[in-house]
């Protein structure tokens, strides 16, 4: 029961502390007088993917590559099944003023390029070097847009960052990004150990552990966003969000984690996960190209789905 409780608790570390540091970075690069288009493009991105990029340098540094592998897998195919399907039990997404088609090809590219690295049975410094300079394209490409919709009137960008509050004093930012950067290591210290002792334990793999539930704990913040948003009737941005997610996972979170040690691949991943993960990325493509809204009957099949992905893999 002890390693459930400080699995649990290091999940809840790991989240509150990413919450944390995502404000404080957020505001004090306002404060700096940071154009907030930058800050809504990087470091936003970068830190709601930081409870991910922290279990998986952790996993990578403890020996446990799987799980860090597992994490980025299990997300991206709960991303799209599992954080896609629940909201839409409660209400229909929209999706067509979601404008993702780019970002959607960007995705699949990324997933592609991802997979035939995987082939080469292990993900070194060398390809973390590929997954890195293709996000920085992706990042640039999007800088770009941004820009020029800003300069067409399109969007205004302080409305855009949840977390934005411009007259927060430094004091309170210091705080945050504090709780922030000594939660992170913390609760993914605590993640990762507990969750290989789970596995041990229950005679189950880490890779099995790192597909299921480190990748659904580390998804609660995009579940949570996307049912508040479908609460809030704010479903049209939820699809742009899961895809612009997934692609960060698949380039940047195993592209740093490979720079902390050689991520070797289980071959269960190249007979079965990354192409479930790959299938779910496919099944988006009729509601980003034919702007299908994702109706309750879409959310029962994804729910389940995913139900029957988890099911096929722990037994």
């Amino acid at each position: 029961m002890m390693v459930w409780l400080l699995c649990g608790l290091g999940l809840l570390i790991l989240l509150l502390a990413g919450d944390a540091l995502v404000r404080g970075a957020v505001n004090l690069s306002l404060r700096l007088g940071v154009p907030a288009l930058i800050v809504s493009l990087t470091i936003v991105a970068f830190g709601t993917s930081a409870p991910e990029l922290l279990v998986a340098i952790k996993a990578v540094q403890e020996n446990a590559p799987d799980i860090a592998l597992g994490n980025v897998v299990g997300s991206n195919t709960a991303n799209i099944l599992l954080i896609l399907g629940i909201p839409a039990l409660l209400t229909a997404i929209r999706t067509s003023q979601c404008n993702s088609r780019k970002t959607y090809f960007q995705m699949l590219a990324a997933s592609v390029l991802f997979i035939v690295l995987a082939f080469f049975g292990v993900f070194t410094i060398l390809s973390g070097l590929v997954l890195l300079t293709a996000l920085a394209f992706v990042l640039w490409d999007m800088f770009r847009d941004a820009r020029a919709h800003r300069r067409a009137g399109l969007a205004s960008d302080l409305e855009e960052i949840e977390e934005a509050d411009p007259d927060m004093p430094y004091w309170r930012i210091g705080v945050y990004l504090v709780l922030g950067l000594i939660g992170l290591p913390l609760g993914a210290h605590l993640l990762v150990e507990n969750a290989s002792i789970i596995a041990s334990r229950y005679g189950v793999s880490d890779t099995v552990i790192g597909l299921t539930l480190v990748a659904v704990g580390t998804s609660l913040p995009e579940l949570a966003t996307t049912v508040m948003a479908a609460l809030r009737r704010h479903t049209e941005v939820a699809l742009g969000n899961v895809i612009g997610s997934n692609m960060f996972n698949l380039l940047g979170i195993v592209g740093v984690a490979s720079f902390f040690g050689r991520i070797p691949v289980d071959p269960a991943f190249l007979h079965f996960d990354l192409w479930v993960m790959l299938g779910a990325s496919l099944l988006l493509a009729p509601f980003v190209y034919g702007c299908r809204d994702i109706t309750r009957p879409w959310g029962v099949a994804l729910t389940g789905l995913y139900v029957a992905y988890v099911i096929s893999i722990l037994v």
